[in-house]
């Protein structure tokens, strides 16, 4: 009960926010045929890949929290007559669901068990759920498409750019568990896909500097000043373990249950083994062991 009071709590704030002009209504921004859109679900890399695509892109200033704004700018933060001034072509993230303006898109993709913690995390930062707050009670709240109204679902999401734009030359999908496994590889698709020469010295920079070590470093002395995090609590990093898989340790076997009983399909499609697969992989194992 406390945690649906709290996100009514937030969503009213959020009204009131727009009604009084303090955030931009985000599908009123000007688009422009040559922008690149960094499209995901929230907590599906997004961050990652624009420090990889803003260091690769601007090879003469190195991206921190305190110039991604202007350098792949978050079009949640910033005011459509600034976005309007920005050099061309732009890289914008985003994290709107299908939006037939959008020519050019990379979109992020994660596995949703690992969303649903990364989303955990990121509410508890920005206060809207208590600290202890069981996940088993989070995830299905999560879950539901009214969790983020404008969006929908993780499901929902992922299934209005995929249904619409999947195989086209102007979609590229990425899998945030690809780019972790071989960034060189990945960020070289990126640059094909953007018209950019995959000089491989200029991506083994931009990887450098945009390793989740050197985001951790950076955020100890900048996330008090970064647009998207000075707001927030302090004691809970912006940048966690950037790994892939810890699901199979932290969630409960009855929310990954009803996560893949719901978005089983859609999760097999993109290549994410559901838990009822890989049980009988780890008996077999055991048995030869054995």
């Amino acid at each position: 009960m406390a945690l649906l009071v709290r996100r009514a709590f937030r969503h009213l704030s959020r009204v009131h926010d727009v009604l009084f002009r303090r955030t931009l209504i985000e599908r009123e921004i000007t688009i422009f045929d040559d922008d690149v859109f960094l499209t995901s679900y929230p907590r599906s890399g997004n961050t990652w890949t624009r420090f990889l695509v803003g260091n690769f892109v601007n090879p003469n200033e190195p991206v921190t929290f305190l110039n991604v704004e202007r350098l792949v700018p978050d079009m949640y933060k910033t005011a459509d007559w600034a976005l309007r001034r920005l050099p061309r072509p732009r890289v914008l993230k985003s994290h709107e669901s299908f939006d037939a303006r959008y020519r050019r898109v990379i979109y992020i993709v994660r596995d949703p068990r690992d969303v649903a913690i990364s989303n955990y995390h990121w509410e508890m930062k920005l206060r809207s759920i208590p600290d202890g707050c069981p996940l088993e009670e989070f995830v299905p709240l999560w879950m539901d498409g009214n969790f983020w109204r404008r969006i929908g679902s993780w499901a929902d999401h992922v299934n209005s750019w995929l249904a619409t734009r999947q195989g086209h030359d102007s979609f590229l999908l990425m899998r945030y568990e690809d780019l972790q496994q071989n960034q060189p590889r990945e960020l070289a698709r990126v640059a094909q896909f953007m018209g950019l020469n995959p000089d491989p010295e200029r991506i083994n920079r931009a990887i450098e500097l945009s390793s989740a070590a050197n985001m951790r470093k950076m955020e100890e002395t900048q996330g008090k000043k970064w647009v998207a995090t000075f707001h927030t609590r302090s004691d809970k990093p912006f940048v966690r373990k950037a790994s892939s898989g810890g699901w199979r340790a932290i969630l409960p076997e009855k929310t990954v249950t009803c996560m893949e009983a719901q978005w089983g399909p859609l999760m097999k499609q993109l290549g994410y083994k559901l838990s009822t697969e890989t049980k009988p992989e780890a008996a077999a194992i055991t048995q030869a062991i054995l």
